[in-house]
């Protein structure tokens, strides 16, 4: 059974209002930056790599490559990867990592352009199992891909590096800087109207 983690304390206003019904989980979802340090225990993680393992991919090719660190020295090595903005509110998660894309299909060696959606769904599958158990994730287009394949030793020239990951429980918003603190809150939409089109685009 998947164990799950209750949410502490969480004083942030959740504002979101969807345009149609949906279930209430998606307005839930959101990717905070306030994270308790407390350590995750190892199940845990592996089942939020079990989920993103079960996403579709085309030809079911799984081009998602995830490297991950959980103790102190790794989490070190990943925080040198981030930006300095995200390096001050990340150093709290107990789960770092990057996603890298494979460039080209496994059985012919062509290059994959639906490689990054097919990445996307990974992510997204780890996302809804973290909330699932109670915890919380955060992607970062803010990071080196060049540090990236350097100190995790991803071949560039079979991966492209898509994005930072940050996971754990919610933590001490109030720890975050000002300037962090002031975004830390469920983001809004577009309305619905605008990026679905029935028939023709503007239709």
């Amino acid at each position: 059974m998947t164990r799950t983690f209750e949410d502490r304390g969480i004083d942030v206003e959740n504002t979101r209002r969807p345009d149609t019904e949906v279930d209430p989980f998606f307005l839930r979802r959101w990717s905070p930056r306030a994270f308790d340090p407390e350590p995750l225990p190892e199940q845990a993680v592996e089942t939020l790599f079990e989920a993103a393992r079960w996403a579709p991919s085309c030809y079911n090719d799984q081009p998602w490559l995830f490297v991950y660190g959980t103790g102190e020295e790794e989490r070190k090595t990943f925080l040198e990867i981030l930006v300095e903005k995200n390096r001050q509110w990340a150093e709290n998660a107990p789960v770092l990592a990057v996603l890298f894309a494979r460039r080209a299909f496994t059985r012919t060696g062509k290059a994959n352009r639906w490689a990054p959606l097919d990445c996307g769904a990974a992510w997204m599958s780890l996302t809804v199992q973290a909330r699932m158990m109670g915890l919380y994730t955060h992607g970062m287009a803010g990071f080196s891909p060049a540090r990236a394949y350097e100190l995790l030793k991803v071949p560039e020239e079979e991966y492209d590096a898509m994005c930072a990951i940050a996971v754990g429980r919610y933590g001490d918003r109030e720890a975050l800087p000002e300037e962090v603190r002031a975004m830390e809150a469920p983001s809004n939409r577009k309305p619905l109207a605008e990026v679905a089109f029935k028939g023709t685009y503007g239709g």
